[in-house]
């Protein structure tokens, strides 16, 4: 006995030390804490009102499953991105399909260019595509970069008026693209007004994913970042989204003086540096954000 207990008093003095935790730990466990954040699924099956249409909510959560990045998905995938049961997925992408808003190859579906005309009345009729593109036009041709103009809409930036250069870029966007807003300029303008309650909610909800190894994944540094652009005005964002690509903004007030909108300016960051950005753009972008705040109630 007097052995055994010698041998195991030896085994817990040679024990190692608890390793400490290191930045890279941290990240993977926020990852697994956000991993359980609610699916799409859930938050429909969550709705309570009796007049809710399930099977609607349902068929508009599988069309926005398609994106510039997976524009031909099959029944499992948008099963596991939505969290909907494949059964109803292959029910919605085939009514979709009778209607002629998707296409199918094989086992693959895509949406079809009709889609377009679900948001053609708003994007056609509201203020801020209708009036901006001049103003729009005028900051690109100014600093020969794209400029682009958009709103916070369900936690993502939802491009609503774009002046795009000839200038080649692999992130495809166009007015009705869709962005996410914690990596991006335009989105963390629009995150860094919002109330404290909304911005928890956000928080809580969002994954926030590494688009590129500089991508912000902890939720402690981006409420950092963001009181930081609150404090100055705009928001600068370095090779986030899209390795190459800097992008800054700046918000646009309505008449009460609530963030409505952000416009930004994007460029190449080999060719234009942040202090350029700062020096030169800001003050074309914040001109441009005041013209445009006459536009908006």
């Amino acid at each position: 006995m007097e052995k055994t207990t010698n041998k195991q008093s030896a085994k817990k003095a040679r024990a190692k030390p608890a390793a400490a935790t290191t930045p890279a730990m941290k990240a993977t466990t926020d990852a697994a804490i956000r991993a359980t954040a609610p699916s799409i699924a859930d938050e429909i099956d969550a709705m309570t009102d009796p007049s809710f249409m399930t099977s609607l909510a349902r068929g508009l959560a599988v069309i926005r499953a398609f994106s510039d990045q997976r524009r031909s998905m099959t029944i499992a995938q948008i099963s596991h991105k939505t969290g909907i049961p494949r059964a109803s997925v292959r029910r919605c992408l085939h009514t979709l399909k009778q209607l002629g808003y998707a296409d199918a190859d094989a086992n693959n579906f895509s949406l079809k260019p009709k889609v377009l005309t679900l948001g053609y009345s708003y994007l056609s009729s509201t203020p801020l595509t209708v009036s901006t593109h001049p103003y729009l036009n005028q900051i690109s041709r100014a600093l020969n970069e794209s400029c682009s103009l958009a709103v916070l809409e369900d936690g993502e930036v939802l491009y609503v008026a774009r002046s795009a250069t000839s200038r080649i870029m692999s992130v495809s966007l166009n007015t009705g693209s869709r962005l996410p807003a914690y990596c991006t300029s335009l989105g963390r303008v629009m995150l860094a007004h919002m109330e404290d309650d909304a911005l928890n909610a956000y928080l809580d909800k969002v994954k926030l994913k590494a688009y590129t190894e500089r991508t912000v994944v902890s939720a402690k540094r981006l409420r950092e970042i963001l009181a930081e652009v609150r404090s100055s005005g705009f928001a600068l964002v370095e090779e986030e989204l899209e390795i190459g690509l800097r992008s800054i903004a700046v918000p646009v007030r309505g008449a009460s003086g609530n963030v409505l909108a952000a416009l930004n300016v994007s460029a190449q960051a080999t060719r234009i540096s942040s202090r350029k950005m700062k020096e030169e753009f800001l003050p074309v972008l914040q001109h441009g954000a005041q013209e445009l705040s006459i536009l908006l109630p």
